[in-house]
């Protein structure tokens, strides 16, 4: 039965688990796209990335590619992904409109840089893999048919996936708030982006902290700045 549940565990991985996601099909360059400061707060955020980036991963690809999604569909949304290994960060066009001054840009851009700085997405993966495996392994010892593995395969690769979200998420703002700064802006003012978004509060396995954590934890940083 153990090759069944690295079967289920191949097939699951690659259909569970939805991080890096895939690259829509509305993408734009920062070029005459959005508001008139994208263009501007990107090109000062990215070369400060990059140079965080390869201070920490001397091997990664560290050439961000800033991207704006203008499907109306998409929300208020951004994501960092990776496209054969360089990182890609996309904005939705929902955000831009969201956004109410460069800080907040630039925070948001120092975010999503952090995630691929902090090697998230790999991680996220690898404890998706692990603990789908272990899930199965246990139902594999009750006595579990193939469809009661594949079921605790696909259980463990989600719980797996939100395993670190809200650790993965602090580490982000911690490390995009020295982003944002670095790059000439206000962290702070940046992170009162928050106000704006729906509170997750403390969920159990909730993909995003409290609000009021992340932005304690961004004025605790930019103090020691």
């Amino acid at each position: 039965m153990r090759g069944t549940i690295l079967a289920l565990l191949l097939t699951c991985l690659a259909g569970c688990v939805t991080t890096p996601p895939e690259l829509p099909t509305t993408l734009a360059s920062g070029a005459g796209s959005g508001p008139e400061n994208f263009a501007t707060v990107a090109a000062l955020v990215e070369p400060v990335a990059e140079a965080e980036c390869r201070r920490r991963l001397r091997i990664a690809n560290c050439d961000f590619i800033i991207l704006i999604e203008n499907d109306p569909r998409a929300g208020v949304n951004a994501f960092q992904t990776l496209d054969r290994g360089r990182p890609i960060i996309v904005l939705t066009a929902g955000l831009l409109r969201e956004v109410r001054n460069a800080d907040e840009l630039a925070f948001v851009i120092g975010h999503e840089s952090a995630h691929h700085i902090r090697q998230h997405i790999p991680q996220q993966v690898d404890s998706a893999r692990r603990v789908a495996q272990a899930f199965g392994e246990l139902a594999e010892m009750g006595g579990a048919d193939e469809a009661g593995i594949r079921e605790a395969v696909q259980l463990g690769a989600a719980v797996g996936a939100r395993r670190f979200s809200q650790e993965h998420e602090l580490q982000a703002d911690q490390l995009g708030t020295v982003i944002a700064f670095r790059a000439g802006f206000d962290p702070v003012l940046g992170a009162e982006f928050f106000n704006r978004l729906p509170d997750p509060g403390n969920q159990f396995l909730g993909t995003h902290p409290p609000n009021a954590a992340r932005q304690e934890l961004v004025r605790a940083t930019a103090a020691g700045l």
